[in-house]
Order: structure tokens, then sequence, then C-alpha cells
């Protein structure tokens, strides 16, 4: 073996064995061989990856992915490129947990230094419907062309994806939930594993997905928020329209830069790509000559919850009865158009949104409702099919539909303005005692920093009273949801203990926190059933022994005396109606229980 001698420039050398000449590979070709076949190996293995198409793809946009093709989609791509990234994040209620999906083009993944760059960060939710699947096909091409380079990520803006939100409701296929919607041929269902409709369940959290999108929420700090859906309702030629969150509840300057400035680059955008795009459709009064109206989204939703952090949201919404092909392409370009945008903006849009925060701070008047304001509307143009009426082949009566064969092009109002109603002051804090921890727990997933009280401590506080109050008299997505919520304030020294939880309103968390914790919010915890105990009288009396005490009640408090007097004669009915009589003394006494329709959540105005 030591004889061996080199016979050519390729390291092969010759070797004698007996008469036998042998030759072979050196020891250093051989090496750079098997590195050249892995390398070629791994090329070979990463084209199928790289250039595979999607369930969407191959049936020529007639079927959408399931759950576990679109997650298993992402961690090849997460394998294969340092682009992608695949977190697994919170449990859902299907037993599955969220995944994230991070694209950054620089292949790095600290979110926290994503802010400090200053790059625009787009968190993109998917099938919280999973009947509309638009998104999740969408989102699966987005990522892999970006890998491919096919679409250029810009430098300053980083993207997270949720694949499925509602994993329970996608494992639920079917062909027939969705008898508005033209494709694809088998989709998710609504409800969630629960039964939930996800997208009521931003503030109330009855999810262990709410719950689980409020820690990603939270991690991402999103500038843009993007859920994607798709409509019902009116047929039309528009292919994709747009809710957009409430412009008022972001903050005057930010809110009027998205309305002014972003909004109507991102509509031409979408015409420049030939998607025509128009303001979610929503007729006044179901007659397209009246106008249209924005959508008004409390903190149920995904655009409400995210303007309670100055969140841009926008929620995508295809047109039902286009071709589940041009649905999914429409909702790539619309992806597309917001990160192109993002991009070109993103100063303005960091500007915008840091003096939101801090004006956030500073605001002293909170309205708790919006009423539209018809006086005021801006005019779009509108492609629209005229109404037509023929017999029913189903019931032989009258029916209505769209006349696709007498298109029109006209402008109409869009009304997007809302004026501000039941407005508060915003209190120093709110003080919350031992019991409601649910509601804590809630407060701290959303980043709220709650104090407990060092020692026991006596404060003057205002407190609300329950006065009046509606409630469903059938469940609206597992609540009987409160509302016409009508209050009284009194202020009063209440005795607190140690442990009970302070809440400053001097925190970034601060819309979140008083529209949840005032009684007569549009989404607030009252209005959800959180505090539906207080309603409820623990103790009471038996008329007959009552009667006794009742005159000695009397006896010893001549104004309340008085007081009942004064209503007799005012009242023909209460004045005939002993019982009446009774119970008004017995909520007037010491008897009464305080806790009895008394909000426990308390406001420090000090």
């Amino acid at each position: 073996m030591v004889n061996g001698q080199r016979i050519s420039r390729f390291h092969f050398y010759e070797w004698k064995y007996g008469n036998k000449k042998i030759i072979v590979a050196s020891p250093k070709l051989i090496s750079a061989m098997r590195n050249f076949l892995l390398l070629l190996s791994a090329s070979i293995f990463c084209i199928p990856v790289f250039a595979q198409q999607s369930r969407f793809e191959k049936t020529n946009g007639e079927e959408s992915a399931t759950y576990f093709e679109a997650v298993n989609w992402y961690k090849n791509l997460d394998q294969q490129s340092a682009q992608v990234l695949v977190k697994q994040m919170g449990m859902t209620d299907a037993g599955y947990p969220l995944h994230l999906v991070l694209v950054s083009k620089d292949g790095k993944f600290d979110i926290a230094k994503w802010h400090q760059q200053n790059k625009v960060v787009v968190m993109i939710n998917n099938g919280i419907h999973p009947g509309e699947p638009d998104g999740i096909d969408a989102s699966m091409m987005l990522v892999r062309d970006i890998v491919l380079r096919k679409f250029q990520l810009p430098d300053n803006v980083a993207l997270a994806f949720i694949p499925v939100y509602n994993i329970g409701g996608c494992l639920n296929r079917g062909a027939y939930s969705r008898a508005n919607q033209n494709g694809p041929k088998e989709y998710g269902f609504r409800g969630s594993a629960q039964n939930l409709d996800l997208n009521r369940d931003f503030t109330k959290c009855d999810s262990k997905e709410a719950k689980a999108f409020a820690e990603i929420f939270h991690l991402l700090d999103p500038d843009i928020l993007i859920d994607n859906h798709v409509s019902d309702g009116a047929d039309y030629q528009h292919t994709m329209t747009m809710l957009t969150t409430q412009y008022d509840k972001l903050g005057a300057g930010l809110g009027n830069w998205l309305r002014d400035d972003f909004e109507p680059q991102l509509f031409k955008s979408m015409s420049e790509k030939k998607w025509d795009m128009v303001p979610y459709v929503d007729f006044e009064a179901d007659d397209i000559n009246k106008g249209m109206v924005m959508f008004y989204d409390p903190p149920r939703y995904s655009s409400g919850y995210a303007a309670l952090f100055q969140t841009i949201g926008f929620v995508p919404e295809t047109h039902m009865l286009k071709p589940f092909k041009d649905r999914v392409l429409s909702t790539y370009a619309f992806m597309q158009t917001v990160i192109e945008k993002s991009s070109v903006n993103a100063t303005a849009l960091h500007r915008e949104r840091a003096k939101a925060k801090a004006a956030l701070l500073k605001q002293a008047e909170w309205p708790l409702s919006w009423n539209l304001d018809t006086a005021h509307y801006t005019s779009i143009t509108f492609k629209g099919y005229e109404k037509a009426y023929k017999t029913s082949d189903a019931t032989g009566l009258q029916r209505m539909y769209y006349d696709r064969s007498k298109p029109f092009t006209k402008q109409v109002r869009f009304y997007n303005t809302f004026s501000p109603s039941n407005i508060i002051m915003a209190p120093k804090a709110y003080i919350i005692p031992h019991g409601w921890n649910a509601i804590v727990d809630l407060m701290k997933l959303n980043r709220v920093a709650v104090k407990e009280l060092a020692n026991d401590t006596t404060i003057t506080v205002e407190v609300y009273h329950i006065d009046d109050y509606k409630s469903l008299p059938r469940p609206y997505e597992k609540h009987h949801k409160n509302s016409g919520v009508k209050t009284s304030v009194t202020r009063k020294a209440i005795h607190f203990l140690k442990g009970d939880y302070y809440i400053s309103t001097d925190q970034p968390s601060k819309r979140y926190i008083i529209e949840m914790l005032e009684p007569t919010g549009d989404d607030s915890f009252f209005a959800w059933n959180y505090f539906d105990a207080i309603l409820q009288q623990k103790e009471g009396y038996s008329a007959y022994r009552w009667e006794d005490i009742a005159a000695e009640v009397l006896r010893n408090n001549p104004e309340l005396k008085a007081k009942l007097e004064e209503k007799k004669k005012a009242d023909e009915k209460f004045a005939a109606n002993g019982s009446a009589q009774l119970d008004f003394i017995y909520k007037n006494s010491p008897y009464y229980e305080p806790a009895h329709n008394r909000y426990p959540v308390f406001r420090a105005m000090e």
C-alpha cells in the first residue's frame, strides 16, 4: 500500500498488489465527492419544497388545503429557508396548538428588535371562519413566493401568520355549510370546537383560542392586523371588499392618516392589480341609493380589538359568489399591497402610531359608544347589478334577484364617520376586590399592569349602582348579553383589603382597561355577564316578621318615613300595595345587602 503513486491531477492513485494494479481515489477526493453528493442531494430535495404546488394550485383553484397540509407546508418552508420560522404557541380547544409563522428577509426573528429597527410588523390571521378559507391558501403561496423571491419582502417589513386560527372548525370539513358560497369543494365550519364564533370572542375570551391569540398579539404588538374573510350579502361586481378599523377609535392623528392617506393608496394599488376594491358592502336601509355604511366594530371583533391597542385592523372580505380561485388571488394581492404600502409609508405609520399611544395616556374623556353621523360622507365608485324580480322555482312566489345582465357603475355615498356618545371621565385607577379573579387574569393576559394593595386601606371612590339593564332572552355566543345598562354613581369611602387589585389607567393598555371595566361599554365585562352574580339578591325577609322590624325602622328614620309617604302620594298603585311598600322600606334600610346591584369595580379619581 505504501508504494502507491498519483497517476492524475484528480487525486487518483495506482497501487500494485502482486501482479495486479488497483486504481483508487485519495481520502481527500472521497471526502470532496461525498460533500458534493450531499449538496446535490439537498438541492434535489429542496426543489419539491420550494417549487411545490399547494392543493389550491394543483386543482386549478377548486380545492383548499386541510389544516394538516397548511401546517406542514410552513414547517417544510422553515426547514428549507432561513427567512421562515415556525413557532408553536398556545393550545386551542381543538387539542392542537396555534402555530405562528414568522417571516423576515434577514432571517432574524427577535420581535423586540423588529420594533427597534423600525420594521413594520404585519400580523395576518387566517381561518377564523374556516368555511372562508381564502386567506389560508393565499398565505401559503405568499410565503412560498417570498422564499422563492418571486415576491420581494421589503427590508423594513416583517410578517407573522397564524396559518389556521379556528382549528376545530377547520377539521370539521364539509361541502354544505356555506350555502351562499361559490367554492371550494370542501371547507371547514364556522363554529369552533366549542361551537363558538371566534370572531365574537376577542374580549370575552371563552375559548383557549382567544387567550392564545391575545398572547400572540401582545408578543407581536403589530402595526397592522389583517384578518382574512369572505363576505355574505348582496351581489355585485367587486371580488374584494375591505372592512377597516373605525378611524375614531385609533385617535384623531392615526385615524385621519389611515383614512386620508394610507387607505387611498391601498384602493389605488388594488385597482392597478386589476382588483377594484370597495369598502365592506353594507347598504343603508338595504338600499344602495341611500348609500353604504362603514361597519361598526366593537371590541368583540378582531379589528375592534386591535383598535384598543392602536393597531390598524383590516378585514378583507372577498365576495362569496365569485369563483374560489379569484377570491384567493385577490386575497394574495391584498396582502401583497399592504406589505408594499407599509414599506413605503413605514416612517409615517410609526410616527402616527407613536403619537396615538402618547395621546392615549393624556386623554381624559372617553366615549364608550359611537353613533353613525349621517351628516358626513364621502363618495365611492360602486359596481353592482340591478335588482329584479321573478317567480321563484322553489316557492312559486315572487323573489328578488340580482340581474347580472344589467351591471351598473355609479357613485354612492359612503358614511364613514361616527359621533362619540356615552362619554365618561377616566379615573386615575380602578380597584377590584379579590374574588373577581377571572377579570384580573384577562387583564394580565392583555399586558395590563396590576398591583395588589400592600395593606388594608380605606379609599374614597366612585361607586356604580346598576339601576337597569336588559338581557338577551336567547343566548348569543354562550351568553345572555346585557345591554341598555343604566347606572347611578355615588362617592363612598370603601374599606379595601390587602391583596385587592389596583389598576392604574396611566399605562399603554388604557383604552382596553376603560372599555372593558366600564359597565356601560359596548363589550364590557359587565355586558358579557362576568358580573351577573351581583344582580341576584342573596338575602331577603319573611313579610310577617319584617312588618314589625319595618315599623321600627320607620320610627327611627323620619326621613325614610317621609320619603315613603311622598312615594305613596305620587303612586296610587304603590299606595295600595303593601308588599311593594315593605320592599321599599327594606331596600332603604341597613338590612338591605349593599352588594346587590353594586358594581364591584370601583373608580379611584385621585
